[in-house]
């Protein structure tokens, strides 16, 4: 483990840290919290329970809890298997709704969403909410760990875990008898080479006794462990991850504008870069950036550094070119259809995958759903989907007469059924996709992602 510097903030003398957890955790003899049951946090829980641990999943879906305790995985990412075996035959895994199940447990990691309010600032209620029910369960217990595993701006683990821990519980000193981290969730849903395991792990503590102990447990579970010096560090590290991400895609996405007006053939361009085999990345345009992080993250610094009187403006750029990417793509759409003597009210057009990316079934911030929205609700076109990992959806801002939002549902996809459409438009290039049939039974065809370079013909148009 690498080394981190002494904090002030409660660490003081080695002789009064109790270390009995680094020999429990050594034992495999603590019992583990995971607060949140998603694509991060069930993952993590199935890897304690690999590891030996006994673990307590809550989540407040019960639908989930459910599925859970019938064996069945809702993540792409987490074999039924491996759910059958740890929750329902060995009962290592325990699952539940409510946070009475954290009684007894020695470390917690919480994994719950940190959104964007509409506003763009951090909505971190999930994360009070979790802690809020927390608290009166901890009662008066020392000597256990808490780590936040939720992207979040700098200062979130200290401000929200660990002062409000030692407000109510005085007698809590950060890497004496209490034990916090952040470490950063790095999980690329769908991924067939990088999972939960294999993935690098950021800790960064309050203090370094801090670091040292959570270190110490979630090296048992993840091959490789990486120590920062504080809990601002290691929130730090997962926006400039994802900030390089937004960048950098806003960078090529305003390449293709420009290669757009100029006539050059952006993929191309981008294929022949990357033949230089040192100083270049390849990242690609596309209808616009979706899912849990890239959209959101580096807002979050940028929210961040406004308190200190600093402005991204790189942040602020490559959201606004990014966020405007599905309506250039709708733009594009009408520049076809006017060189084909067609309008799009009334067309009849098909959308070829839903999900932000490839091979996943997750449409949060999707830039799929900004586009059917525009081109139903501004052009008045009729609009069908098809996404053989995404069976429907409902966009949030509609409410039919019941009160309820309406579901897109996925339509079947076959040669006949393609011919009925003006129009398809890939915008996920799903490995599923049968991209020859496509091209060979579509009218007009806009290809958003490069996924018909081989199959390209007078009907197919790149974004």
């Amino acid at each position: 483990m690498h080394s981190s510097h002494v904090h002030s903030s409660g660490y003081t003398s080695a002789s009064k840290v109790d270390l009995s957890i680094l020999q429990r955790i050594k034992d495999r003899n603590l019992k583990i919290g995971v607060v949140g049951l998603g694509y991060v946090g069930l993952p993590l829980a199935v890897e304690f329970a690999k590891a030996g641990f006994q673990v307590v999943g809550v989540d407040i879906a019960a639908d989930k809890v459910e599925r859970l305790k019938k064996g069945e995985s809702y993540i792409l990412d987490v074999k039924s298997e491996d759910i059958r075996e740890f929750v329902v035959n060995k009962g290592t895994l325990q699952v539940s709704t409510s946070y009475e199940a954290f009684r007894n447990v020695d470390s917690i990691s919480i994994t719950v969403p940190t959104p964007l309010r509409k506003t763009k600032d951090p909505d971190v209620s999930y994360i009070v909410s979790a802690m809020d029910s927390l608290i009166p369960v901890l009662l008066d217990r020392k000597n256990y760990a808490i780590i936040l595993e939720s992207t979040t701006y700098p200062g979130t683990t200290k401000e929200l875990v660990y002062d409000r821990l030692k407000s109510t519980y005085k007698n809590l000193v950060a890497g004496e008898n209490l034990f916090i981290a952040f470490s950063p969730e790095r999980v690329d849903p769908g991924n067939p080479k990088y999972h939960t395991k294999n993935t690098p792990k950021v800790i960064g503590g309050i203090t370094s006794k801090c670091t040292e102990v959570v270190a110490s447990l979630y090296k048992t579970v993840i091959d490789t462990v990486v120590s920062v010096g504080s809990t601002e560090e290691a929130e730090m590290v997962k926006l400039l991850e994802n900030t390089f991400r937004a960048v950098n895609i806003a960078l090529v996405n305003e390449l293709l504008l420009m290669c757009d007006r100029m006539n050059i053939d952006v993929w191309k361009v981008i294929d022949a870069a990357k033949t230089k085999p040192f100083g270049f990345m390849s990242f690609y345009p596309g209808p616009g950036i979706g899912g849990h992080c890239i959209p959101l993250d580096p807002l979050y610094l940028s929210w961040k550094a406004k308190s200190f009187d600093f402005y991204n403006r790189f942040i602020e750029l490559a959201s606004d070119i990014n966020g405007n990417m599905p309506r250039f793509t709708v733009s594009k759409l009408h520049r076809v259809f006017n060189e084909h003597g067609k309008t799009l009210k009334d067309s009849r057009l098909l959308l070829l995958g839903m999900s932000y990316k490839k091979d996943i079934d997750d449409v949060r911030e999707s830039p799929g759903l900004e586009i059917y929205r525009i081109l139903k609700e501004e052009y008045k076109a009729k609009v069908f989907y098809h996404d053989p990992h995404v069976p429907s959806f409902a966009l949030e801002h509609e409410i039919n007469e019941n009160g309820e939002h309406p579901l897109a549902i996925s339509c079947e996809l076959s040669p006949e059924i393609l011919k009925t459409f003006d129009c398809a438009v890939v915008l996920v290039d799903h490995s599923a996709f049968d991209y020859k049939m496509i091209e060979a039974n579509s009218q007009i065809l806009l290809d958003t992602r490069n996924a018909l370079k081989d199959y390209r013909s007078s009907k197919v148009w790149s974004l």
